[in-house]
């Protein structure tokens, strides 16, 4: 049997191949495969540093409960919108300005705002 491919080996093919492309396309199609390119970096980018797996365990430690994403991001704006949560929940504010920094860092990382945060993070 063979051995399977991981899928950032497979991400790295297909952005070869747009990259080649580039310079025989033109108009819309150029477009079109230059968001492909942009897409594809998200996603490499998304399985590179994992944040969902983070913003988990930022949120399992504020909420204080072990449950899914979906359901810890539900609680808490349950419990933002009732009031049982807010500014001055211990460890909120961090958590989620980490969480935040860990998507941009997977959308956008040369946003000008992040690439300010993270270095003020790392100084």
């Amino acid at each position: 049997m063979a051995e399977q491919i991981e899928a950032t080996t497979l991400i790295e093919a297909v952005q070869l191949f747009l990259a080649e492309l580039e310079s025989e396309l033109s108009g819309r199609r150029a477009f079109h495969a230059k968001v492909a390119q942009n897409a594809l970096a998200i996603v490499a980018r998304e399985l590179a540093q994992a944040p969902q797996a983070r913003e988990q365990a930022l949120l399992a430690g504020v909420m204080g409960q072990d449950d899914s994403l979906d359901t810890l991001r539900a609680n808490l704006c349950a419990d933002l919108r009732d009031g049982r949560k807010g500014e001055t929940t211990p460890g909120l504010i961090d958590a989620l300005l980490a969480i935040a920094q860990a998507r941009c860092a997977v959308d956008n990382p040369r946003y000008s705002t992040f690439k300010r945060l993270a270095a003020s993070a790392t100084a």
